[in-house]
């Protein structure tokens, strides 16, 4: 019997979970590439859309916990923020979803370092996707923010090298990525996140990745580190209101 009350009351929590993401309308999407192969992902428009007006796009890389194909669980951490803010900050949203099994950077998250090798389907699929939204949206290119955590961090850091004309900043939140990737992403404002207490995600990681990069130069990146945290720091980050300034202050 109380198993069956268990189970009663994870479902309720779950659908509320998922009423709560369906408010904010973020459209259902996927793409098939040429070679056949899919991503799901979510779509918001901005608040007020104007047909005439340029917007912002934010793109945002969901962690281990969020894979899968049913569209939805991406939807379940701190992407609401940018639905919720959309009166201050009107912007696109992009939400894909990596697939079950696989990740945006395929590579151990407990290394201590790593070499940036061929990119990962879903984040391949990832760019197609993003090129598209690019040619066919009201997108402001001057105006294309970045941001993942934990395993969206890795994917953060690993878009931001591979692309670095694209993006007019990143935020990469407990992730970890190649340093000696760090030149090409000299000139691009990061602002990384992490907790000190983090036993899934080494603080190294992000604290060598800021460190290589100003190597190259001080002024547009910063590091927060929460002492206090571990592996989930992104509530804190993304409820920050001085974060959303930040970001939707960048521009090319």
């Amino acid at each position: 019997m109380k198993k069956i009350i268990i189970a009663i009351v994870l479902f309720f929590i779950f659908n509320f979970i998922i009423f709560s993401q369906e408010k904010y309308n973020f459209e259902k999407k996927n793409y098939i590439s040429l070679n056949k192969d899919t991503l799901f992902y979510r779509f918001l428009k901005p608040k007020n859309f104007d047909g005439n007006k340029k917007y912002p796009l934010v793109i945002f890389l969901h962690g281990a916990g969020e894979r899968g194909n049913d569209n939805s669980k991406q939807l379940r951490n701190s992407v609401k923020i940018f639905a919720e803010k959309q009166d201050k900050y009107p912007c696109f949203v992009f939400v894909p979803q990596c697939p079950e099994k696989k990740r945006w950077v395929e590579v151990s998250w407990q290394l201590k370092k790593h070499k940036q090798a061929k990119i990962s389907e879903p984040l391949q699929l990832t760019f197609e996707v993003l090129e598209k939204l690019l040619k066919d949206k009201n997108i402001d290119k001057n105006r294309v923010y970045l941001t993942g955590l934990s395993m969206g961090g890795f994917g953060t850091w690993d878009f931001l090298s591979r692309f670095p004309e694209i993006f007019a900043c990143g935020v990469p939140v407990c992730g970890g990525g190649d340093e000696e990737k760090a030149s090409l992403i000299k000139n691009i404002p990061i602002w990384a996140f992490h907790g000190t207490k983090d036993k899934v995600v080494k603080v190294e990681r992000s604290r060598n990745m800021i460190n290589a990069i100003k190597k190259f130069t001080e002024n547009k990146c910063k590091y927060t580190e929460y002492k206090n945290l571990g592996h989930n720091c992104w509530t804190k980050t993304y409820n920050n209101d001085l974060l959303l300034e930040w970001i939707f202050s960048q521009k090319k």
